[in-house]
């Protein structure tokens, strides 16, 4: 039977409820009061808070590389790194860029920065080198910690190429003009390279005037201060550089394990790689504020690996992006691994349909499945499901917002729409970042007025505090003056027992201006093409919805955190691909 289209349904069940509601409707605006109260401490503080309460409770478990930590051992070694990289010079303020995918030296330098007063900066293990010198100039990176290698990406030649003559240099003194704030590069290999430090031998060179200068330093960090950068994932032109403050990130993640109920001995298997907002805050804050235990399966995300380390471990929650668990359901059904202690599955980062909650719910024998939504310039999740919330609101929503937050959906000119009505969502309060780094055009053009943030998203906002996706303004399609939000085909085409995976984008079009194009990767064995996809589309959506193009595909283009690149999209279609 096919589902109905969770956005369709959605808005005809609001437009029953309101049809008994006085009139005037309530202007869409909510605010989430919380019930515990939000925490001024910084990131560093958290995890010696974490270590003296759950001292023997396992922090980190990294499968692929066989490595553990429990809490005590985990602020022990990031001390050591943290006076480490006093040791070599870096100093509050600092920028210190991690190039890398899901190691624990990733881990470890992120949460060191975070008690040596340096800013993080998390950058895409995938980035060549003109990207990566984009990157470091972009905010000015002092020192870049990076692995020796990850499947064909050799770091160090990567960096050569942008700085030719690095073998020139020594160790912390690298002087080049075409990244000069550049000084500093550690790799973590057991080979040496000229002008590069080991990273083992960095948390290992600290003196004892290093650590009580450490010290120091942390008692001196305002939680209020900034603590990572977070480059935005580059759908859509240069990426931006999102500088977030420790009070914003550990409340986020305090916050979100209380809304996961994690607790010590709850065991998280986060999938998404650690540089995005997701994986950092919404995974590895979360678990490191409850004692819980951080599972990384391996450094790269692989369907296989992960469904082992989840039936190895006895993980009882895991947190991956919606593509990550089409290829999880994929997996399992030929696996037919015995899972049985997961909780719970969250995702988010793109809109998920209600067969796809369906599948895996089913297939990876998970009683509850929560979506969310959330944006790095909000320092990850805004809205995400409750726990115990209803099935109805858990495959028509992406949840209740989160607390000590507030809503409102607005129209083209600013003016706020009633409940259930769509429109742009802003939204207010802790988890707002501090602003784009050195590009204060672009932040005004996102920060309104009383400090509300344009998300540049089409919602609809409850009365109850939960949420619905209409789609990103910017990929609305305008087809002779019909606004089309490529989601709500998504969700209905996603329904057809062909379809594993669909994305919708706008396409030039002479007549219409723009019209729909359907990209999907289809079952082995079947075919697909417009005619077919009308067909099904009949009688389910408006006519003008219906793609007029259909192209199938072996894989679609997406960044590490899952997500896939229209723009790339449009662009294959333009080429006649």
């Amino acid at each position: 039977m096919i589902r109905s289209v969770k956005y369709s349904f959605a808005l005809s069940r609001l437009a029953k409820n309101f049809s008994t509601k006085s009139i005037p409707r309530q202007p869409s605006y909510y605010h989430k009061t919380g019930k515990d109260p939000l925490v001024y401490r910084t990131i560093g503080q958290q995890l010696d808070l974490s270590a003296q309460r759950y001292p023997n409770n396992e922090a980190v478990v990294f499968c692929d590389e066989d490595k553990r930590l429990n809490f005590s051992d985990l602020k022990s070694q990031v001390d050591r790194l943290a006076a480490g990289f006093i040791r070599l010079g870096l100093e509050p303020g600092d920028c210190l860029a991690i190039w890398a995918p899901n190691y624990l030296f990733w881990y470890l330098s992120m949460l060191a920065t975070t008690k040596a007063g340096l800013i993080s900066v998390g950058l895409n293990p995938a980035f060549q080198g003109p990207e990566i010198k984009y990157a470091l100039n972009k905010v000015n990176v002092k020192a870049i910690v990076m692995p020796e290698s990850f499947k064909s990406q050799h770091y160090y030649e990567i960096l050569k190429t942008i700085i030719p003559d690095l073998d020139n240099f020594e160790p912390g003194n690298i002087n080049c003009s075409s990244i000069p704030s550049l000084k500093t590069i550690i790799v973590d290999s057991k080979d040496s390279y000229k002008s590069a430090f080991k990273f083992n031998d960095v948390c290992d060179i600290a003196t004892a005037e290093n650590t009580q200068k450490l010290k120091k330093i942390e008692s001196n960090i305002d939680p209020d201060s900034p603590a990572n950068i977070q480059f935005t994932s580059g759908t859509t032109g240069l990426p931006k550089a999102t500088l977030l403050s420790h009070y914003s990130m550990i409340n986020n993640g305090i916050h979100m394990a209380s809304r996961f109920h994690l607790y010590g001995g709850e065991r998280l298997c986060g999938l998404l790689p650690l540089f995005h907002v997701f994986g950092l805050i919404v995974s590895k804050l979360s678990a490191l504020s409850a004692g819980a235990t951080l599972i990384v399966p391996s450094p790269g995300f692989d369907a296989e690996s992960t469904l082992k380390a989840i039936n190895n471990e006895k993980c009882t929650t895991i947190h991956g992006a919606p593509t990550m668990y089409i290829s999880l359901v994929e997996a399992q059904k030929k696996l037919n691994l015995p899972i049985n202690t997961l909780k719970y599955a969250g995702t988010g980062g793109a809109a998920c349909s209600p067969q796809f909650i369906e599948d895996i719910g089913q297939v990876l024998n998970t009683p509850k499945v929560l979506n969310g939504f959330g944006i790095s310039e909000l320092s990850g999740a805004t809205f995400f499901q409750d726990l115990d919330g209803s099935r109805e609101d858990m495959l028509e929503t992406v949840g209740h917002l989160n607390d000590h937050l507030e809503a409102k959906v607005v129209d083209r000119d600013g003016k706020v729409v009633p409940f259930g009505t769509p429109g742009e969502l802003l939204v207010r309060g802790y988890s707002t970042m501090m602003g784009y780094f050195g590009d204060q055009e672009k932040t005004d053009e996102v920060m309104g007025p009383g400090g509300w943030y344009r998300t540049g998203d089409q919602f609809i906002l409850r009365e109850d505090g939960y949420g619905i996706v209409v789609g990103r303004l910017k990929e609305m399609i305008i087809r002779g003056g019909e606004n089309i939000f490529p989601k709500e085909i998504e969700d209905l085409l996603i329904t057809h027992p062909d379809i594993i995976e669909c994305y919708v984008v706008g396409v030039p079009d002479k007549r219409m201006g723009e019209e729909a194009c359907v990209f999907l990767r289809i079952a082995e064995g079947k075919e697909m093409d417009a005619e077919k996809i009308k067909e099904f589309c009949k009688g389910k959506i408006a006519h003008f919805k219906i793609p007029k193009y259909c192209r199938v595909v072996s894989d679609f283009p997406k960044t590490l955190s899952g997500k896939v690149q229209k723009f790339k999209l449009t662009e294959i279609f333009e080429k006649g691909l």
